[in-house]
């Protein structure tokens, strides 16, 4: 594809309104640094010197999307404490609508502290619930979706198994995004692969693929290719488990993320395409997965092809595994890369 198209995509984000839904994270973290060990047990005493909060999961695909310029809605859960303001707080900072959050006495906002010690994390603390969401606080997300879906270019569903995706939500979203033909994209867990059915693209990782597959007890006949005994290791292998997942839950693509080696794309009618990384230098790969599906969905809901979205989403992950941290990128940096890679093939 040309510059000149992938510029035309990228400068309608403006126009798209992206509503994103599943597992809210709190990251916080504090860093400090070691000179001892404490004399009430063996363990490193860190002297705190920073302290500080980052939106994750869910939230940080939202940011994702509002780094590009799009406009998106945030629906999920959080609990009745403190927490979930500084969250709430941190979201609006970065342009996000928070109108779709529910809140829920019943369960904490989910945190993952990270203690840091120099460069090196000495102790990660996780205070969150993971059973699913009651029916009351299920039909507050799936109310205020009904009431919105009109407004939104496309459907985020951000799985990271702590009960907010559940088999009645998805159901009740499904139905609302199929009856006015909203595209609906899904980053995976590899536990709840058979909620996904007939959604339009799911982004799983290659080991991500490889246990769906295990757990479907999935195999291909065609090929004789049976995952559940053999690691996903080929390009031929990588297709072969794409196609069985796409072909039982009846969806319209697969993308799948390959570290270094790239990403690959699998459609319902057969095509399929492999990116090599444009990656130059990999510092963190925090947070890579959020990008993917940010990029991806919101290049389809602005007239890409799922081809052209593949490839915008792969510029974009080469962006954010440069920097430290999770990080995001906006749409000057991502239209910097594009020409840097072309100009780079064209000698």
């Amino acid at each position: 594809m040309k510059i000149s198209g992938y510029e035309k995509i990228i400068s309608a984000y403006d126009k798209a309104r992206i509503l994103v839904i599943g597992d809210l994270i709190l990251d916080e973290y504090i860093q400090g640094k070691v000179d001892r060990i404490s004399p009430e047990a063996p363990v490193p005493v860190v002297w705190a010197e920073k302290h500080s909060f980052v939106p994750g999961g869910a939230a940080n695909v939202a940011y994702n999307i509002s780094a590009l310029d799009a406009e998106v809605c945030l629906a999920g859960v959080v609990g009745a404490d403190k927490n979930a303001a500084v969250l709430s707080s941190a979201l609006k900072e970065r342009g996000v609508d928070v109108s779709g959050i529910v809140r829920d006495p019943r369960r904490h906002t989910t945190v993952k502290t990270r203690i840091i010690a120099g460069h090196q994390q000495v102790v990660r603390v996780d205070w969150e619930h993971t059973h699913p969401l009651s029916a009351q606080t299920n039909k507050k997300i799936l109310d205020f979706v009904a009431a919105n879906i009109d407004g939104f270019s496309a459907v985020i569903i951000e799985d990271y198994g702590k009960g907010v995706v559940n088999s009645q939500l998805l159901a009740g979203v499904l139905s609302l995004a199929g009856k006015k033909g909203k595209i609906v994209n899904v980053d995976p867990k590899e536990e709840h692969f058979q909620l996904y059915r007939k959604v339009t693209s799911i982004t799983p990782n290659r080991k991500e693929l490889e246990n769906a597959v295990r757990n479907l007890k999935l195999t291909d006949t065609t090929n004789n290719f049976k995952v559940n005994s053999d690691k996903i290791s080929t390009l031929e292998e990588v297709k072969a488990a794409a196609g069985q997942v796409m072909r039982y839950l009846d969806l319209e693509s697969i993308l799948v993320t390959m570290g270094e080696q790239g990403m690959a794309l699998f459609e319902k009618d057969g095509g399929s395409i492999s990116i090599p990384t444009v990656a130059q230098e990999v510092f963190d790969v925090s947070g890579a997965g959020d990008t993917v599906i940010s990029a991806f969905t919101l290049a389809l809901a602005c007239g890409a092809k799922k081809a052209e979205a593949a490839h915008i989403a792969n510029f974009a992950a080469g962006i954010v595994v440069s920097k430290l941290g999770t990080a995001v990128t906006n749409r000057e940096e991502l239209l910097r890369k594009i020409k840097e890679c072309s100009s780079r093939e064209v000698r």
